[in-house]
């Protein structure tokens, strides 16, 4: 009797350890790793944002202070030389400034992964200018076309000089690039001819001269 209950415990303590028991697995939530932009890449998403509203000028600035600062990595200089660039031969109207940008983004990262579209965008806005200088040299253009040209090639404050001695009205854009860059103020105590221009965000402003008045 004792043998056969002996017997009947291994029995049974056998099938236990063989018994595969399901036990549902253990599910821990772990959190998403965050990861916060970078200074750099919160000063370039405001550059955009200014771009976005029309305001060139502000994002040309903003990328100049960018390439300026003593903590700036190549790659963070390079990145924001080649966006100005693109702004300046683009809405900015500054090809000189533009070639200038491209010329130093070339020499000081020729290796760069958007070295060879740097380049041809430089041999684009060489020859925007060299046509724009011609057409300047050659004379025969209207004085609006001449304001234009200077405007464009980045002479702002020639192309003011036409404006003003010979009683321009330029279209929006270009007052707008004017008031911008600080050639054009919206003060009552200043004098000289006013133009009205209406801003992206349709705010209308009457501006004349800065520096008429003072």
């Amino acid at each position: 009797m004792r043998t056969l209950f002996a017997v009947s415990l291994l029995v049974l303590a056998s099938a236990c350890a063989s018994t595969d028991i399901d036990v549902p697995p253990v599910v821990v939530d772990t959190p998403p790793v965050s990861t916060q932009p970078s200074t750099f890449d919160l000063a370039m998403n405001t550059v955009e944002e200014l771009v976005q509203a029309g305001n060139e000028q502000a994002a040309i600035l903003r990328l100049e202070q960018l390439i300026g600062k003593q903590d700036a990595t190549a790659d963070e200089k390079a990145a924001a030389l080649y966006r100005m660039a693109e702004l300046k031969l683009g809405d900015g109207n500054q090809v000189w400034g533009g070639i200038e940008a491209l010329d130093e983004f070339l020499e000081n990262y020729p290796d760069h992964a958007k070295a060879a579209d740097a380049n041809e965008l430089r041999d684009f806005a060489r020859g925007e200018a060299t046509s724009l200088n011609f057409a300047l040299e050659q004379g025969g253009l209207s004085p609006m076309e001449a304001f234009k040209a200077r405007f464009r090639l980045g002479e702002h404050q020639l192309a003011s000089d036409i404006m003003l001695g010979s009683a321009l009205t330029p279209e929006n854009d270009y007052l707008l690039d004017m008031y911008q860059i600080g050639y054009l103020c919206e003060d009552a105590e200043l004098t000289g001819p006013s133009y009205r221009l209406v801003e992206p965000d349709g705010t209308d402003r009457v501006v004349r001269f800065c520096d008429f008045g003072k």
